[in-house]
This record gives structure tokens, C-alpha cells and sequence, in this order.
């Protein structure tokens, strides 16, 4: 039953109409004429119909008694079907593997867009990471040079201190000299023992004043000292931490490298695939170049064999004739 409000009137219409320009009514050609409507079977089904009606119709106007002209007509029908039958079968095959190769190859496209935008975020979170990294890279420069600085101030405390600890060597040079002056003073003049002890004492309290405020400024000095080497400390343990942070990136970059020569593989593959598929299509399209070639030579034969009809029709007629024409001369002596 035909689909789509296609029946025979409306393909023997089409027919008539490709017959009208002179070309041959083929199924396509007659889909085509109806706007490419209806299936090729139902088409196929009704050209056949059509063409056992006229082949009927050509022997009903055109009485024979002899057999030749029957058995012509049902070997030119014969071939025809017998040539249509395997044309039909390999363009439905043609179609079905045309459908399932593009079916293929918009799938490959897809997983290909797929990989194709994986690999590109994988690429923007590799640019983020390098940014992360330069950033690190950037932040331990500083604390490098901070950690530098505080080891020059270090040094210069260390060295205040050693300014320091030789002025209280000083001083307590001096009150050694202070204490053998004395010894002497009061060896030699004991009669002014009093007073010069008095300003011995004096400049005793006076030295010994001095050395508590160097011991003073000495233990404030030690404790700058103490704070400048537990900064130190602190410096070096966040070197360490920004030194395994560091590492632990510069690991997910080579991660992601990784990762990403693995898309590029995957990449290639399902390039080679999606040529292999192409190369397969080109195969395909060239079957069926030939199996078109075939078609034409299958109508041409057909072309052949319906001349060959024409003729053999031609010839029963003039037998026909010549039949009629000796009876005729039979019936005429006896009359």
C-alpha cells in the first residue's frame, strides 16, 4: 500500500510525464517526479503493474497466433525484472551503509569535540597552576630577600654586641688600674687614706654604675638577638613549606602533562579512526559509482532488448501480413 497519498494513478502520471521528455521512467526518476515522495518499493511495484498492463494492452490491439510474439514479450519482461531486481537490492544496501557510516562519523565528531574541550580546560587549569606556581615562585624571591636582611641585621646586632662586650672589657681595665692606684695611694700617703678613698669609692660607684648599664644594654641587646634568631627560625621552617608547596605543584604540573600528552594520543587515535571512516566512505561512494555504472548498462541492455522487442513485433507483423496476403491470393483462384 502506498505511503503518503501515493497511488498507481499518481506514479503512472509521473511516468507519463518522464515518457513525455524523452527519458527513462526509473524509480528515482519517478520519486523525483513526484516530488520525492513514496517509497521505491511501492514504486517499483506499480511501474511493474503498469508495464504488464501495457504489454498486455500492445497484445490485445495487436492479435498473434503464432507464439513467438508471446514468448518474446514474457523474456523482455523477464530480463527487465531480473535486471531491476539486484539494482534495487544493492541501492537499498548502498543506502543502509551510507546511513550507518555518517551515523559513525557524527559520533567520532562528537567524542572528538568532547576530548577537544576536555583538553582545553585541562589546558586553562594548567595556565591557572603555572600562575599559582610563578606566584609561589615570586613570594619565596621575597622571603629570601627578607630573610637576607634580617641575616644583615643579625650580623650588625653581632657585631654591636662584640663593640659592646670590648667596652666592658674596658671598663673593667680601668677598674683594675682604678684598684692598683689605689693600693698605691694608700701605700704612699696614708694620711689622705680618707679622702682618697672617698673618691675612690666615688669613682668605684661610678665605674660599677657604668658597667650595670653596659650589662643592661648587653642583656637587652642578647634578648634582640634571641627574637632576630627565632624569626630566623620561623623564616626557615616557611622556607621549607613554601619548598614542598612548590614541589607539590611543579608534581601536579608534570601530572598534567602527562595528562595531556594522553588526550593528545587519544586525539591522534580518534583522528586515525575518523580517517579510516573516511577512507571506508570513499570506498562506499565508489561502489556505488560503479554499481550506477552497472544500472546504466542493466537500461541500456533493457533499451537493447526492447528494440529487439520492437523488432521481433515488426516481424511477426509482416508475417502476419504476408500470411494474410498468400490467403488471400489462395481464396482468390476460387472464387
Amino acid at each position: 500500500m502506498a505511503r503518503g497519498g501515493i497511488n498507481k494513478a499518481v506514479v503512472q502520471t509521473a511516468r507519463l510525464a518522464i515518457l513525455a521528455r524523452g527519458e527513462n521512467p526509473s524509480i528515482d526518476a519517478v520519486r523525483i517526479e513526484m516530488g520525492n515522495t513514496g517509497s521505491k518499493t511501492t514504486i517499483h511495484r506499480y511501474l511493474k503493474e503498469l508495464d504488464e498492463s501495457e504489454t498486455r494492452q500492445t497484445i490485445t490491439e495487436a492479435p498473434i497466433d503464432d507464439e513467438l510474439g508471446e514468448l518474446v514479450a514474457r523474456l523482455a519482461q523477464r530480463l527487465k525484472e531480473k535486471a531491476q531486481e539486484p539494482i534495487d537490492l544493492a541501492l537499498a544496501q548502498f543506502e543502509q551503509q551510507k546511513t550507518a557510516l555518517l551515523a559513525q562519523l557524527e559520533t567520532l565528531q562528537a567524542a572528538h569535540n568532547q576530548l577537544q574541550q576536555q583538553f582545553d580546560i585541562q589546558a586553562a587549569a594548567l595556565a591557572e597552576e603555572s600562575a599559582a606556581l610563578q606566584t609561589a615562585s615570586t613570594s619565596l624571591q621575597t622571603e629570601q630577600t627578607r630573610n637576607a636582611g634580617l641575616s644583615q641585621a643579625c650580623s650588625d646586632y653581632e657585631l654591636r654586641i662584640s663593640d659592646k662586650d670590648e667596652q666592658i672589657r674596658s671598663l673593667e681595665d680601668k677598674h683594675l688600674h682604678a684598684r692598683d692606684a689605689l693600693e698605691h695611694y694608700r701605700n704612699a700617703i696614708k694620711e689622705q687614706r680618707e679622702q682618697e678613698q672617698r673618691r675612690h669609692e666615688g669613682q668605684v660607684q661610678q665605674v660599677q654604675a657604668e658597667l650595670r648599664q653596659a650589662q643592661q644594654s648587653a642583656m637587652v641587646r642578647q634578648d634582640e638577638i634571641t627574637q632576630l634568631h627565632r624569626d630566623n627560625e620561623r623564616l626557615l621552617i616557611e622556607h621549607r613549606v613554601t619548598v614542598k608547596e612548590l614541589a607539590a605543584l611543579q608534581e601536579q604540573v608534570r601530572k598534567d602533562q602527562a595528562q595531556q600528552l594522553n588526550l593528545s594520543e587519544q586525539l591522534k587515535q580518534i583522528d586515525s579512526e575518523r580517517t579510516l571512516l573516511q577512507e571506508r566512505l570513499r570506498v562506499a561512494v565508489q561502489d556505488s559509482q560503479s554499481r550506477q555504472a552497472a544500472l546504466s548498462e542493466f537500461q541500456q541492455a533493457n533499451k537493447a532488448l526492447e528494440l529487439d522487442l520492437i523488432k521481433a513485433q515488426a516481424s511477426i507483423e509482416a508475417l502476419r501480413l504476408t500470411a494474410a496476403v498468400a490467403a488471400t491470393a489462395e481464396a482468390t483462384p476460387s472464387t
